[in-house]
């Protein structure tokens, strides 16, 4: 049980706070289910980048899943072995790549013809081999939010089916191309079985085509995605969910490889946040905490929802209340109509499932400064990032004020 009342005098708030011990058992669950195949389970780097975090993960046997090369490096200084690093997004610079290839990791994953050249070329200067991987669009809807599918046609990601096929005979008949492995993500905090089973047959079929024509794949990469519950969602069983890929990869002897960002961390980690004032504004009610947008992005960005629990004893009835903060938008709130009993100042309230897509998207607007990270982990907390200063936020501007 952690006792949030605690960290929060010790640490101030507003608190990010993970528990390590459930990280720990998400990534186990998962990796116990693809027990008897070959498998790379690749942390989603994007998910929570906080190099403690990443090296908690590399202790447990992960992989990382990495999108730019500020997360190849974080997965470097975390202890990830370069053979499980994998380089994935749609925007990567000649740089990046370059980078990438300097530090043969595991594959780059390419996806567009206009990457797949750049990357080559690349190579070839480099006088080195790289080991590519395709990401494939199967045009699957997840059933998803908007904003997070990217399995459709209408996404930025991947390449359609013939596209693909056409890349693969490029980069197999390349000097500087290794192509090693086959990858897809329609999209995240996916809830039903059917749209990853759609995806993997088609994917698997792909992969079988190649075969035929002799170029022969060795990582089914399938991405993340496995949604977690932020309130009554139905979820997938981690055993269902390997079990639904396998069945689509009759007769292929490939290793498996698995993204896993949100479930592994999300409701792992809190978000803990004071009371400032209750403000009455004829009919509507407001609780104004000392944490903001820019520290949580979900609820403004995605109108998503967090549970959120406030810890006082009041025994009085609760009514509806829009939790906001001090940045200065409309769009800055946690919650809105949410039930919660009457609040005095600095009471806590404890904002749940917020371990990933949570610090890493905030930002320093409104020149707040970023909070501290607290992990817990067999009962003890320690700071994993400390509480930013007005310094840190300057000091890249200082030095070019003029007189």
């Amino acid at each position: 049980m952690i006792d949030f009342k605690k960290l929060a005098k010790e640490y101030e708030t507003p608190l990010y706070v993970y528990d390590f011990d459930s990280m720990a058992t998400q990534y186990e669950e998962l990796k116990s289910a693809f027990r008897g195949r070959k498998s790379i389970i690749a942390y989603a780097v994007k998910a929570n980048s906080n190099l403690s975090v990443i090296r908690h993960f590399a202790k447990l046997g992960s992989g990382a899943d990495c999108v730019s090369i500020g997360e190849v490096r974080r997965a470097f200084l975390a202890g990830i072995p370069a053979y499980k690093i994998i380089f994935s997004g749609v925007g990567k610079s000649d740089d990046e790549i370059r980078e990438a290839i300097e530090r043969d990791i595991l594959y780059i994953n390419v996806e567009s013809e206009a990457e797949l050249g750049r990357v080559e070329l690349i190579a070839k200067e480099l006088d080195k081999v790289v080991r590519i991987s395709i990401r494939v669009n199967p045009n699957i809807d997840p059933k998803t939010h908007p904003y997070i599918s990217t399995g459709l046609h209408d996404n930025k990601f991947g390449v359609d089916l013939s596209t693909a096929k056409r890349m693969y005979i490029g980069a197999n008949n390349s000097k500087n191309l290794d192509p090693v492995g086959i990858h897809f993500h329609i999209g995240s905090q996916l809830t039903e079985l059917e749209p990853i089973y759609e995806a993997a047959v088609i994917v698997a079929d792909l992969v079988r085509s190649l075969e035929a024509i002799d170029i022969k794949l060795k990582f089914f990469d399938v991405g993340g995605g496995l949604g977690v519950k932020y309130d009554d969602e139905t979820t997938i069983r981690p055993y269902d969910y390997v079990q639904t890929i396998l069945s689509t990869l009759t007769a292929l002897d490939m290793t498996i490889l698995c993204e896993p960002g949100r479930f592994l961390t999300a409701n792992a980690g809190y978000f803990a946040t004071k009371v400032l004032y209750e403000k009455q504004n004829g009919e509507k009610r407001f609780v104004i905490v000392d944490g903001a947008m820019n520290d949580l992005l979900r609820p403004s960005l995605y109108n998503a929802y967090h549970k959120i629990e406030a810890l006082t004893e009041s025994k009085a009835k609760k009514r509806a209340v829009d939790i906001v903060g001090p940045v200065c938008e409309s769009g800055d709130f946690f919650a809105k109509d949410y039930p919660l009993p009457p609040l005095e100042h600095n009471d806590l309230l404890i904002v749940r499932s917020a371990g990933a897509y949570g610090f890493g998207m905030g930002s320093n607007y409104n020149t707040r400064r970023k909070s501290a990270e607290v992990a817990v982990e067999n009962g003890k907390a320690r700071v994993i990032r400390k509480r930013e200063s007005f310094e840190d936020l300057i000091a890249l501007e200082q030095e070019f004020l003029e007189d």
